[in-house]
């Protein structure tokens, strides 16, 4: 398995192209009328170099044969790590599943994800806009959309750990957790406890457990 991995390895950034040409085709992301968007730090486009248009902080990321963390783990591409995606429509991240973990119910506002298992085995879901409910265990080398805006999810229910490889179809896809969202940003008790049918004691655990630490 460890030999398998490590091939891909190898070969991740065809990966990346072959995953990027279908979304950028669909992205919602304002075109740009030049090749690409300057950095805003009074560089002029004379002194860019090939630097400026590489990202650094995949290396390793294929080569673990473990998951660093004893929960879900995401290293992320987007325009705020890489600034060059600014106005190329694109995006990438890197998922860590650990056995038992899970990504949790979250949405991408501004962009479609597809995602590629590259090791092990995933079960992933999403719920539409009417309300209806797929889901699918998804193996080695299995492909997977989720729909712009729809909240969906995936969890590693094996014994072995996972990765998985994110494309987005904007270079800031956004993230809104629904957990975190719903429960940990200050919404009144009453509207929580009216909202999901339970009492304002049960809505005060949950926020106990999922407002987000002070800075």
């Amino acid at each position: 398995m460890a030999g398998a991995f490590n091939s891909l390895s190898i070969s991740w950034a065809l990966v990346l192209l072959a995953l990027s040409a279908p979304l950028a085709v669909v992205a919602g992301d304002p075109d740009i009328l030049t090749d690409f968007t300057a950095p805003e730090l009074g560089i002029g486009p004379g002194n860019i170099t090939g630097e400026y248009f590489t990202f650094q902080g995949f290396r390793g990321v294929f080569n673990r044969s473990a998951p660093p963390h004893e929960s879900f783990n995401v290293t992320k591409a987007t325009m705020k790590e890489f600034p060059a995606l600014n106005g190329q429509s694109v995006a990438y991240a890197t998922l860590s599943f650990p056995p038992g973990s899970v990504n949790p119910t979250h949405t991408h506002p501004r962009a479609s994800e597809l995602l590629l298992v590259l090791r092990g085995a995933l079960s992933v879901g999403f719920v539409d806009t009417a309300n209806k409910l797929y889901t699918q265990d998804l193996a080695f080398g299995d492909m997977f959309v989720f729909p712009k805006g729809t909240v969906h999810w995936q969890c590693n229910k094996g014994n072995d750990p996972a990765f998985a490889l994110s494309a987005f179809g904007s270079a800031a896809p956004g993230l809104v957790s629904v957990p975190l969202t719903v429960f940990g940003t200050g919404i009144d008790d009453t509207v929580l406890a009216k909202s999901f049918k339970t009492d304002e004691p049960t809505v005060q655990k949950l926020k106990a457990a999922l407002t987000p630490p002070k800075a």
